[in-house]
């Protein structure tokens, strides 16, 4: 069990103070234990691929990040300078006040172009960022996501003061049927929050906490 939960881990380090000896300890562990990916910022991508190339451990990063409101041009930058410098997964926030206001062709587009921009060298995954949502937007950002081709959506940067629930989740998988990604981010720190999140349908789980969710899963 605990090496298949570790194996739907992205071992997560997206502090603004994150230190190079912190981001070693997070490869160590994530190479350790077998997790799916690291998560870290666009600096550290090229320093983490380099420390992963001989191992499964994928390199995450975020795009538009934590907010979601920088131009798409931006983002799309970003996403290819992500992907060059050897990210296999980007992680991009949406425009949360453009989908509050219903411009939805915007929010649509704005996901489509990061997802074109590193087709077949990167896996999306859409923050829509749960916690400024109501039921009927979040409904709506997924639904937006899996038009755009989005590989998965994602609940939260964490940055917003509200992370994953089980309920959110249950809404996500409605809103995007049974085969899209489902990443549960934000305030998963433990073994039994992480089951429920899976039970929910989350097929991935965004945590800082990787190694006690797995150690309280043997």
């Amino acid at each position: 069990m605990n090496e298949k939960l570790a194996s739907i881990i992205d071992h997560t380090l997206l502090k603004p103070d994150a230190t190079r000896i912190e981001i070693d300890k997070l490869l160590e562990e994530a190479i350790e234990y077998g997790f799916a990916s690291v998560c870290v910022n666009p600096y550290w991508v090229t320093y983490c691929r380099d420390q992963v190339k001989e191992t499964n451990v994928q390199v995450c990063t975020v795009i538009g990040f934590p907010l979601g409101a920088t131009m798409t041009e931006t983002k799309v930058f970003e996403a290819k300078q992500a992907v060059a410098n050897g990210a296999t997964e980007v992680d991009m926030v949406i425009n949360i006040g453009e989908l509050k206001a219903k411009q939805d062709d915007f929010v649509q587009k704005d996901i489509r172009a990061v997802v074109e921009a590193v087709q077949g060298k990167a896996l999306t995954k859409v923050i829509i960022e749960t916690a400024l949502l109501t039921d009927v937007e979040k409904k709506r950002a997924c639904q937006l996501a899996k038009a755009a081709q989005a590989g998965f959506v994602k609940t939260s940067t964490g940055f917003s003061g509200g992370g994953a629930s089980v309920a959110d989740i249950k809404l996500m998988r409605e809103a995007v049927g049974p085969d899209m990604g489902i990443k549960a981010s934000g305030g998963v720190r433990d073994f039994e929050i992480a089951r429920d999140m899976i039970d929910a349908g989350a097929t991935r789980i965004g945590a800082s906490a990787g190694i006690k969710i797995v150690q309280a899963a043997k």
